[in-house]
C-alpha cells in the first residue's frame, strides 16, 4: 500500500501553484518515458484555477490526452458539466487535438450503457482487457473530496463503492446518476493527486486519515494506489487541525 504524501499549503492559491508544478513534472516525465501523458480531471471549484494555470503552460499538446474521473449525467453544454468547465478553463485555450479529449458521454438513455461504452473506449485506448483485475493505467488522476468524504462520484454507502470488476460504473448522488471511475481504476494510477480546500473538509480529512474508520462512510479512504504515488495537497484552512 502506498504511503500518502501530505502537504499543507498556506492558501488555495499556493495549493494551485504546487499542483501545477506536480502535474507539469509528471507530464514531462511521462512524455519522456512513454511519449504521451494521460490525465483524468476532476470537477468542482477547486481545480478550475489549476486548469487556468495549465492553459498557460508549454507542453507538446499532441502527446497529452485528457480524461475525467467522473461526470454528472447532464448534457455536455450544461453548466454543471465537468468536461464543459475544463474546456472553458483550459482545453479550448491550447492547441489540443480534438481526438485527445476523451469525455464521458452522457447522452444514453440508460447511464449504465454510457458507463459500458466509456469503459470500452478506455480499454481500446489503453490496450487493456475487459477482465477482472485488468484496468487502464493513467499517469495522473486529480481528485477532490466533499465534506461527506466522497471522491469522484463514489458517495457514502452507495453501490458504486463495491464495484471491483469494472473500471467505470454509475454513481448516485441523491438519486441523480453520474458516471465514475471505480475504486480499482483509481488505484491503478501512477499518481493520484488530491486537491482539498476549505475548513468544511476538516472532519472528513480526520476520518480519511484515521487508523480505523468506516470506508463506506468515508469513501476517499479507499483510494490507495497499488504502486503509484498518492499526494494530498491541503490548504491551511482544510489541513490546520489534521493530526496524523
Amino acid at each position: 500500500m502506498t504511503q500518502p504524501k501530505i502537504e499543507v499549503l498556506a492558501d488555495a492559491s499556493t495549493l494551485v501553484q504546487r499542483a501545477a508544478e506536480l502535474v507539469m513534472a509528471e507530464a514531462q516525465q511521462a512524455i519522456a518515458q512513454r511519449d504521451r501523458f494521460t490525465i483524468a480531471l476532476s470537477g468542482g471549484n477547486t481545480p478550475k484555477p489549476l486548469y487556468e494555470q495549465l492553459a498557460e503552460k508549454d507542453l507538446p499538446w499532441s502527446k497529452v490526452h485528457i480524461f475525467w474521473g467522473d461526470e454528472r449525467y447532464v448534457p455536455a453544454d450544461h453548466a454543471d458539466s465537468n468536461a464543459g468547465m475544463a474546456r472553458k478553463a483550459w482545453l479550448d485555450r491550447v492547441p489540443l487535438p480534438a481526438e485527445n479529449i476523451h469525455p464521458m458521454a452522457t447522452d444514453a438513455a440508460d447511464p449504465a450503457d454510457a458507463a459500458r461504452t466509456h469503459e470500452q473506449h478506455l480499454n481500446a485506448f489503453f490496450g487493456s482487457k475487459s477482465e477482472p483485475g485488468q484496468f487502464p493505467q493513467l499517469d495522473v488522476v486529480l481528485l477532490g473530496i466533499g465534506p461527506d468524504g466522497h471522491t469522484a462520484s463514489l458517495f457514502p454507502h452507495t453501490e458504486a463503492l463495491q464495484v471491483c470488476d469494472r473500471s467505470i460504473t454509475v454513481g448516485n448522488k441523491d438519486g441523480q446518476p453520474r458516471i465514475t471511475f471505480t475504486v480499482p481504476m483509481l488505484n491503478r494510477a501512477r499518481c493520484v493527486i488530491f486537491l482539498v480546500t476549505g475548513e468544511n473538509k476538516r472532519t472528513a480529512l480526520q476520518q480519511i486519515f484515521a487508523e480505523q474508520a468506516d470506508s463506506s462512510q468515508w469513501p476517499a479512504r479507499l483510494v490507495q494506489p497499488q504502486d503509484g504515488q498518492l499526494i494530498w495537497l491541503l490548504d491551511q484552512s482544510a489541513g490546520q487541525e489534521l493530526t496524523l
